[in-house]
């Protein structure tokens, strides 16, 4: 295929490459296609982010409930094993029930009072005052923004 004088095999002839576009216009073209390719990337970074968020409330949910259920599972099972230690101390299992049923009623009147402090905590005047200050500023951007989309709205 070669000649013995050392000339190089024959190359494929390759096209001319076009020279580079100019001008203003193709500069602008190039600019709104790199924009567009940016933003595209962007919005499905945020698809795939918002999927992801859906996913993680679902699964959030499904891990509370899972501890809620293991949670009265740990304690059904110490009230039962406290209702074994007391029926074997006292020697008899309705006084054993009898002071799990008085202890568990206590608490519930605990729970009770707690809530009704709170309650009364929160119909004082300052915390009254401070919870209105508090839900003012976060309704304030909220109205700022529908503002901001009904004017758009008027001039479209």
């Amino acid at each position: 295929m070669h000649d013995e004088e050392g000339e190089s095999p024959r190359a494929a002839p390759s096209p001319e490459p076009s020279p580079p576009p100019s001008g203003l216009l193709d500069e602008l073209g190039r600019f709104g296609r790199a924009a567009r390719q940016l933003f595209g990337a962007q919005a499905q970074l945020l698809a795939a982010e918002l999927g992801l968020a859906r996913s993680a409330v679902s699964w959030l949910l499904l891990a509370g409930l899972a501890a809620t259920v293991a949670g009265v599972g740990l304690g059904l099972t110490l009230l039962g094993l406290a209702g074994v230690l007391l029926a074997t101390w006292f020697g008899s299992w309705i006084w054993a029930l009898l002071l799990l049923a008085v202890l568990q009623v206590l608490f519930l009147f605990g729970a009770i009072a707690l809530f009704r402090r709170c309650m009364h905590w929160m119909s004082l005047p300052a915390t009254r005052n401070e919870w209105g200050a508090m839900m003012r500023a976060g309704l304030q951007p909220a109205e700022t923004t529908a503002e901001q989309d009904r004017r758009g709205e008027d001039r479209a």
